[in-house]
């Protein structure tokens, strides 16, 4: 049988990175402010978990100026979408496994 865990991918294992992907996926773009409230979060926390999804090019940044205010904004890249989709496929994988062996 198929080792369950090996197609999770690490760089969702942090609850705020599985949240700010979760988010961008169900939403076209989203901007730092709408992130740090949805998922109450402080400025650090979340700068460094968009960061490290900025690294791994799962989110695209778009940095732009309302007036003279800049304004972030996140959304998924592709490759970003697709690992998103194999972990939660693995993740559901995972839990029809032990369905199976706990019957």
């Amino acid at each position: 049988m198929k080792n369950p865990i090996q197609n999770l991918n690490k760089a969702f294992e942090n609850k705020v990175r599985l949240g700010v992907m979760a988010a961008l996926m169900v939403n076209s773009r989203l901007s730092f402010n709408e992130l740090k409230d949805l998922l109450e979060l402080t400025d650090g926390n979340l700068a460094s978990h968009i960061k490290a999804l900025e690294k791994e090019k799962f989110i695209s940044v778009n940095k732009t100026f309302v007036g003279k205010k800049p304004n972030t904004t996140y959304a998924v890249t592709s490759s970003g979408s697709k690992a998103f989709e194999l972990h939660l496929k693995a993740l559901e994988d995972l839990i029809k496994n032990q369905n199976i062996t706990n019957k």
